[in-house]
């Protein structure tokens, strides 16, 4: 088995290059997803964040309201870090499931957009980060996301710098052109990391 970290800045690309990766055979573990789904109503996730944050984090639903946790939490260093607490060992839980069910000769893509910020570089045989200009991912923000300028902005400022993510890649996908050269440069990749899964099994 061959584990890949796939990262990449927002607007860059990284969803679009994990989908691609998915469609050539890989099995992709969506860190994001994960997240959402340890505290879906129900789980033992939701249950510890009700009982750390009180009932008024829940929506009318039962869900839990995202945007009320992150009022809370995004303003608060200590209750962000109660939070994780919370939340990564039980996405690491389910990562660790995920990766243990993959077939032995699997190439496992964990996509997980704060690779860089984590520094859990370590985790994986080989890091993929997916670059494209700051112009660009503005551009993105604005047109796809309905984000202002000035958002979109705050957003990549607040993440890892272009610098920071290309420092740690084994392989850099460039972004910045059409789908045809990123194809190009996707069926490269997943030749090589063919390869070294097959080294892996």
């Amino acid at each position: 088995m061959l584990r890949v970290g796939l990262t990449g800045g927002i607007g860059a690309g990284k969803s679009e290059v994990s989908r691609r990766l998915a469609a050539e055979g890989a099995v992709v573990i969506d860190a994001d997803r994960l997240a959402r789904e340890v505290v879906e109503p129900g789980t033992e996730g939701l249950a510890a964040v009700v009982a750390e944050f009180g009932e008024g984090v829940l929506r009318p639903d039962g869900a839990l309201d995202r945007e009320r946790l992150g009022e809370i939490v995004f303003a608060d260093e200590g209750r962000l870090k109660a939070l994780n607490a919370i939340v990564h060992p039980l996405v690491g839980r389910r990562t660790q499931e995920l990766f243990d069910a993959a077939p032995r000769d699997a190439v496992v893509v964990y996509d997980v957009p704060l690779l860089t910020e984590n520094h859990h570089t370590g985790m994986y045989d080989l890091v993929v980060v997916v670059d494209a200009p700051t112009e660009t991912q503005v551009h993105r923000l604005v047109t796809d996301r309905g984000m202002s300028e000035e958002q979109a902005r705050a957003r990549i400022a607040a993440q890892a710098t272009r610098e920071q993510r290309r420092a740690i890649a084994d392989v850099v996908i460039d972004n910045s052109g059409d789908l045809s050269a990123l194809e190009r440069q996707i069926a490269e990749l997943w030749k090589t990391l063919q390869a070294r899964a097959a080294e892996h099994a």
